[in-house]
């Protein structure tokens, strides 16, 4: 029987555990076993191997993280340490290794692909949605639906207090999930690392008094990425505190968002695009990734999803920036 692989490497991403499944199920339609590494990358240079079945794969969509675990394993750039990973993959047989991961994940993977002989497939899996090729990642949707429930929580709060919020979400340096959550939370401002100018303290400090001055009685709420104001949220709240006079809150929602049960999205596009890596698997695809576009799965090829930069949809974009201002505006315009 032909033998694939599975990691999840990187960070983990909600539906990782969804993809696994369809990975496993649609392997054995095709008499196909598959065998996963434990910990990623460094699973497979330390064979921290198990095998995978159908019959172990029942209850696991439904859970967030990755039951195969994940980590960082920035040694796996050393060409030795990639050719003991082949020796490994070598010794069990395996003819080809499924990657779900984001843009570092793909880059070992991509790297893997120079020392061994074998079939390399990666699937997106990262809540950051930052990769190139694909509309979507596994684990975005959930994320930002995250995202939005605990800035709704924190507005209630805001609101009730009449006070200034400056709230952190992750995203490394991708704007995509402060793009969705100011959105979807109806923020008044936001700070994303593709806006080009960024805004500047002072006019941030004066969106902020204009509010105060049109609803002193109303919250206020900016959404800023993670690792793009020096200082992070905690400076930037204290920096606004000064230039307005008014106390601004840090609030970093961090890690909450990559965890908790994905989202009926998360999981229907997991299953999806882990069903497609065993097809192209077996059409003798190898260096590809494996993502949708407009609907339609798509084979991208490794090294373009991290090489290219993923650009925000400019029209949402200019659909917060047009909408956060409105009610300021109308109210001080009447």
């Amino acid at each position: 029987m032909k033998k694939i692989a599975v990691i999840t490497s990187g960070g983990d991403a909600p539906g990782m555990n969804a993809c696994i499944r369809a990975i496993v199920n649609t392997a054995w339609q095709h008499d196909l076993e598959v065998i996963g590494f434990r910990h990623g990358f460094r699973g497979i240079v330390e064979d921290l191997n198990v095998p995978l079945h159908p019959d172990d794969m029942r209850l696991v969509s439904q859970r967030g993280g990755t039951f195969l675990k994940s980590s960082r394993f920035p040694e796996f750039r050393e060409v030795d340490v990639a050719k003991k990973a082949a020796q490994v993959l070598d010794q069990h047989d395996i003819s080809a290794l499924v990657v779900i991961g984001g843009d570092g994940s793909f880059r070992g993977a991509h790297h893997l692909n120079q020392y061994w002989g074998g079939q390399v497939i990666g699937v997106p899996g990262t809540i950051d949605n930052d990769l190139a090729g694909t509309d979507v990642t596994i684990g975005f949707a959930t994320a930002v639906d995250t995202a939005m429930d605990a800035i709704d929580k924190v507005r209630e709060t805001a609101e009730a207090m009449a006070r200034v919020f400056i709230i952190e979400v992750m995203g490394r340096h991708a704007g995509f999930i402060g793009l969705h959550a100011a959105i979807a939370a109806a923020a008044e401002a936001m700070i994303l690392p593709e806006l080009e100018p960024q805004p500047k303290l002072a006019e941030l400090a004066d969106g902020i008094l204009q509010a105060r001055a049109a609803f002193p009685d109303s919250s206020y709420v900016v959404i800023l990425s993670e690792n793009l104001w020096p200082g992070g949220v905690h400076e930037l709240s204290k920096n606004l505190s000064k230039a307005t006079g008014v106390t601004c809150h840090p609030c970093p929602l961090g890690h909450i968002q990559r965890g908790g049960r994905p989202n009926a999205q998360d999981r229907i596009l997991a299953m999806q695009l882990g069903a497609a890596a065993v097809d192209a698997i077996l059409s003798g695809k190898t260096a590809m990734m494996i993502g949708l576009e407009q609907e339609h799965v798509v084979h991208v090829p490794l090294h373009l999803t991290f090489e290219r930069d993923k650009p925000l949809d400019a029209r949402l974009v200019q659909l917060q920036l047009g909408l956060q201002g409105v009610n300021i505006t109308s109210k001080t315009s009447k």
